[in-house]
């Protein structure tokens, strides 16, 4: 049995650590008016936790053509989506470099495990100086599958070095929250009003700012 404390703090990216949902759907939108494919915006936000070659593949299969590939499309938006990254306006959420740091002292190791391709991924680890309180980073777009897939979740413990029951994850979305679940972890949903309709039931707890997390209560908690 493990020991009872926790052992490793993960966090999700998009729309915990930097507040990027509304960016990302831009930029997908624009990508489908480049390769002159009609979608709903409003489907989105079955999307939002995956990758974005999950939603490619769907919507080009659906077109039905064969001039263009999900791959191409995925091409297309990262690019434009790191023209927007380093063009600079995007901040962190409100209070997360804070918990990473209150979390990093208190002596608990770190994971990032994001659905976002891995220059996105290493653009904003730079951007916002927190890449040294990191020991693990994992992209999803390096595995066969995305959130809802529990893998993520599972290779960052075990690249901490930490039991799944004894890890705590941190996410936006339903896809994201159903994968720490799935990886049998505890799960806190952050209700972030740019993240759209998420159903953040299966959370453990919500909260509705990344301040009302506080690590001496975390820590007591896992230590029950």
């Amino acid at each position: 049995m493990s020991e009872k404390k926790l052992q490793a703090f993960i966090f999700d990216m998009d729309g915990v650590i930097i507040d990027s949902e509304p960016v990302h759907s831009r930029v997908k939108m624009d990508t489908f008016r480049h390769f002159g494919l009609d979608f709903d915006e409003a489907r989105l936000k079955d999307y939002m936790g995956g990758t974005s070659g999950l939603i490619f593949r769907d919507v080009v299969a659906e077109s039905g053509r064969t001039d263009i590939t999900p791959e191409m499309l995925t091409d297309y938006k990262h690019e434009h989506y790191l023209e927007v990254l380093k063009s600079g306006g995007i901040g962190p959420v409100a209070g997360t470099r804070e918990l990473i740091r209150a979390l990093h002292e208190a002596g608990v190791p770190l994971g990032l495990a994001t659905s976002s391709h891995p220059p996105v991924m290493n653009t904003i680890l730079d951007n916002f100086d927190i890449r040294k309180y990191f020991t693990s980073v994992i992209s999803g777009g390096e595995l066969p599958e995305s959130k809802p897939n529990p893998a993520i979740y599972l290779i960052s413990a075990e690249r901490l070095g930490a039991a799944p029951e004894s890890c705590c994850v941190l996410e936006d979305t339903a896809n994201g929250i159903l994968a720490a679940k799935r990886a049998g972890m505890y799960c806190i949903a952050f209700h972030n009003p740019n993240s759209g309709e998420q159903d953040l039931s299966l959370a453990d707890r919500v909260v509705e700012s990344i301040e009302e997390i506080k690590v001496p209560e975390l820590l007591a908690y896992f230590a029950t």
